[in-house]
């Protein structure tokens, strides 16, 4: 039974002195073995000051580099090989070199999704809860923003004052949500509010009562006064919420709202870490490790 292996990995991470990282778009037994389940910067930082030195991170390829990144003298275990991210992989440091040339004279702010590589030839970091923080407080005006048009595009609202180009690229589970997602969500559900993510696209965001990270809408839905909720991020969220709040009602936006490299990791997957028949070890050479964490460092610095 499920809460039978939850124990056995309860057990073992204690016997080998393990850290599990959940990311919150994880199911809902894997997160409960967790010792911290956040949004992937978030768990980064725990990592760094947890006592453990090996970290299972269940979560996805550049969740697991910026935890290395952050922790380089520990080891790091990517829960399941497989999970990636295609916004992270969408483009390359090759690329972006050559579009920095087109615009000199703009800051290159990347997003926190994105590979550890192309962090390297970034000048600031990003998450989606501290992006307009950011953005607004570097000196630049001109702002290269990539790698999410859709973060990029919401964030270029709230500062208007500033210049910015946006890249072709974002989350493509977010993305796929249309205005018409949200007509239909608010026909069904018309006393609910609509919270959404920033990597949505501006037809939707445009709709909502609320826009912020994963961890800002869970934390709006369980300190609101009100009782029902339109989730406009990965449904395991709904899943989430409806555990921490189960006076309250909370319905998806859409039921194609599923991240499919996210659902790759299951309990089974963090057991095999444990035992050492299963995940990924990260390796990062240092160059890349040091070149990469400056622009985290700078985001840091302007209270990111």
């Amino acid at each position: 039974m499920v809460k039978d292996l939850q124990q056995k990995i309860i057990e073992l991470k204690k016997q080998k002195d393990v850290c599990i990282l959940a990311h919150s778009y994880m199911s809902e037994d894997v997160c409960e073995v967790a010792d911290f389940v956040g949004d992937s910067y978030a768990l980064a930082v725990k990592a760094k000051t947890a006592p453990q030195k090996q970290v299972i991170m269940c979560g996805v390829r550049f969740m697991a580099e910026t935890v290395k990144m952050l922790s380089p003298s520990k080891r790091v275990i990517l829960s399941n090989p497989q999970a990636g991210c295609p916004m992270a992989e969408q483009m390359d440091r090759e690329v972006i070199a050559e579009v920095k040339k087109m615009y000199p004279d703009y800051a290159v702010v990347a997003y926190i999704n994105t590979t550890a590589e192309l962090k390297t030839i970034a000048d600031y970091c990003v998450t989606s809860s501290s992006a307009v923080k950011i953005c607004r407080a570097i000196p630049q005006k001109n702002i290269l923003f990539i790698p999410d048009i859709n973060l990029g595009s919401y964030v270029k609202k709230q500062i208007p004052e500033k210049n910015f180009k946006l890249l072709s690229g974002g989350c493509p589970t977010h993305a796929k949500i249309e205005r018409s997602d949200v007509l239909e969500a608010k026909k069904l559900h018309p006393s609910a509010l609509l919270l959404v993510h920033p990597e949505c696209r501006p037809e939707v965001t445009e709709l909502a009562d609320f826009v912020g990270s994963t961890s800002g809408i869970m934390d709006f839905a369980l300190n609101s006064d009100k009782n029902e909720f339109i989730i406009g991020t990965e449904n395991s969220i709904v899943q989430h919420l409806q555990f921490k709040k189960p006076d309250k009602k909370f319905y998806p936006l859409s039921k194609n709202l599923i991240c499919p490299n996210m659902k790759l990791t299951t309990l089974p997957d963090v057991f095999a870490c444990l035992t050492g028949e299963g995940g990924e070890e990260i390796f990062m050479d240092e160059d890349t490790r040091v070149s990469a964490v400056k622009c985290i460092e700078k985001m840091i610095a302007l209270g990111g």
